[in-house]
Order: structure tokens, then sequence, then C-alpha cells
């Protein structure tokens, strides 16, 4: 596995249990339909959360979240209207960014509520 992938999948990893200690419950993980994908779907007090996860080995270029363009965003919505109707869920929906930087053994966690809402049309 490219060294890329395995820092990506030990930030899901941390993400996944910072959340649960958050009191969310992971639902799914590294989730796919076709092209469609999402890192994190976990649930919390009748809403469903879709999480972006971004993990970088600094802040050289900026923070992790800085990565998440229009482009993402629409491609996230995509996803997580493909999960809800594949799975039939009715709950209130969020998307949150889980933002991590792993500096010098160290994994800085940021959780970035609400980051971003669906674009119109």
């Amino acid at each position: 596995m490219a060294k890329h992938n395995i820092l990506g999948q030990r930030g899901e990893d941390i993400a996944a249990r910072y959340l649960e200690q958050k009191g969310y419950t992971v639902q799914d993980r590294n989730w796919h339909c076709g092209h469609k994908d999402l890192d994190l779907v976990v649930t919390k007090d009748d809403t469903i959360v879709f999480v972006e996860v971004k993990t970088r080995t600094s802040t050289d270029w900026g923070d992790p979240h800085d990565f998440i363009d229009d482009r993402k965003i629409r491609r996230i919505v995509n996803s997580a209207d493909a999960y809800l109707r594949f799975n039939q869920v009715d709950m209130d929906v969020r998307f949150d960014i889980v933002s991590i930087v792993a500096e010098s053994g160290e994994f800085k966690v940021e959780h970035i509520e609400q980051a971003f809402f669906p674009p119109v049309g």
C-alpha cells in the first residue's frame, strides 16, 4: 500500500475513534457505490453525518480541510444522496470534516461540524 494511502487509512481510524469518544455511532467506513464514496458515515441525536477525513503530515501548504474544494463538496453531496437512497435513510443530514495533522508522531484532530451545506443548483 502506498505511503499516502497508509496515512489516509490511519487518519480515518483516528477520526472514527475520536467521533466514537464524542458519542457518535459509526454506521459505515469507506462506503462505495460505483464512483461514489464516503469516508465515514456516523449518527448522533437522530442526525446522520457524512464526514470527510483529511490527513496531512504538515500544514506547510495549508490546513487539511483547505483542500476540500467546491468540486469535492459536490461529490460528497452526490455520494451522500446515493447513500440515503440506497439505505432508505430518513434523518436530518449534516456534513462535517475531520482534519488531522500528523507531525512528530503526534496527531492533531480538528472536528468541523456543519463544515458546508449542499450547493443549490
